[in-house]
């Protein structure tokens, strides 16, 4: 037993990490509205994305392991520079309004303590930018994973709401529809949210800077799943908050900030606390994965190394593209009267977009047996990542059809 927990702490860290940064302020913001709009009903939308999410996250880290190359890397060699470079445009663009939501989190988070907007965004922008250009690749991966435990206060945020836990199990388990178009919506957003491009990228180039071997493999697919299983239920506790209190009084909301100050007349001070605390806490760690996935994604599509333990002179354009997301992404959040809310739905319906192709890709390569040798795709496996994959193709389709005007 020790042995495994030894073996276990030495993988710890890329399915964790890529799992807990999905939830980010916009996953937190769709699982407050979906609480809010259809309080336990929908719960189990987040029972079937965790489990899509541990599907492909754990085909992304047993890709990283066994061919040594990042997602990106992948994509280059197979497909030539042209078709990277396309998706790596996405891919930047994407990440960096993305980038730019979590900063906004952050000042969210911190405006409901009275901290203003140009302290709190520069601030949160300059810790991380140290964290990632001064720290060791041991010493990053520690804070970002100690930095997780924050999401511990979205568990307290549902206790304290005195939540119907009946309800919720039913919600978990029995499917229900709305018949209505914001409540598909609400739906394809929720599986849209937890399934980010940027983060199977980031687990796959993350598991080959840890330089996990083989032999790690079965370790590191707990980690997977431990990860993937976490951020469901940080998002159901997050439902689950405001599903107990928001939804029975009708209360609408538009973000996270205004869950966590809907909160406090009816769950107390406390529980809004705490539900800040969360939002800041996931924007600071997703601020900090995100640059590291666009870094990684540049490194690879260019052809050059990308390491956390490298430092800025030995690995210019991974650092230089680290501090040119949170720099630029900061100083997009600052701009008075910046346009956030174009920029976040922009960034998400980007995302959304590149989702499919991403997993399609991820796919693919996975099948191959000369790149994946005896760790290739299963019948099992390939049958399960198959249904995953149409359902969330038509869940993007979906989104597509009933965002048009």
């Amino acid at each position: 037993m020790k042995a495994r927990l030894l073996a276990l702490g030495a993988v710890l860290g890329p399915g964790l990490l890529a799992g807990l940064s999905d939830d980010d302020p916009a996953g937190i913001t769709t699982y407050s509205i979906l609480g809010a709009r259809y309080g336990y009903r929908l719960l189990w939308v987040l029972a079937v994305s965790t489990v899509a999410l541990i599907l492909f996250h754990e085909v992304g880290a047993r890709m990283g392991v066994v061919t040594g190359k990042g997602l990106i890397t992948l994509a280059r060699e197979r497909y030539g520079k042209r078709v990277t470079w396309v998706v790596l445009a996405a891919l930047v663009v994407a990440n960096m309004g993305t980038t730019c939501a979590e900063l906004a989190g952050i000042a969210a988070g911190m405006g409901l303590a009275g901290v203003p907007r140009g302290l709190s965004v520069p601030v949160a922008v300059a810790l991380v930018l140290t964290l990632l250009v001064r720290g060791s690749f041991r010493r990053v991966e520690h804070v970002l994973i100690a930095l997780g435990a924050v999401f511990v206060s979205y568990v307290a945020a549902g206790f304290l709401s005195h939540p119907d836990w009946g309800a919720a199990a039913k919600g978990l388990v029995v499917p229900s529809v709305p018949g209505t178009r914001d409540g598909i919506l609400v739906i394809v957003a929720t599986v849209g949210t937890t399934l980010a491009p940027w983060g199977l990228a980031f687990l796959q180039s993350y598991t080959v800077d840890k330089h996990l071997l083989r032999t790690q493999l079965r370790a590191e697919r707990v980690d997977v799943v431990v990860g993937a299983v976490l951020t469901g239920i940080i998002g159901v506790f997050v439902v689950v908050a405001c599903a107990a209190t928001l939804y029975p009084k009708g209360i609408r909301i538009n973000d996270a900030r205004d869950a966590a100050l809907a909160l406090r007349p009816v769950a107390g001070s406390l529980a809004q606390t705490l539900f800040a605390v969360g939002l800041v806490g996931a924007a600071l760690l997703a601020s900090a994965v995100l640059p590291l996935a666009t870094a990684y994604s540049v490194c690879e599509a260019v052809g050059v190394q990308a390491r956390i333990d490298g430092g800025p002179r030995e690995e210019p354009v991974f650092y230089g593209t680290v501090t040119a997301t949170l720099v630029v992404a900061g100083g997009l959040v600052l701009i008075p009267g910046a346009p956030l809310i174009t920029i976040l739905f922009l960034s998400q319906a980007l995302n959304a977009v590149l989702l499919v192709p991403v997993l399609w890709l991820i796919r693919r390569l996975a099948c191959d047996p000369g790149l994946m040798g005896d760790e290739v795709l299963s019948l099992a496996d390939r049958l399960a990542t198959g249904v995953a994959l149409a359902g969330i193709t038509l869940a993007v389709l979906a989104l597509g059809v009933l965002s048009l005007p």
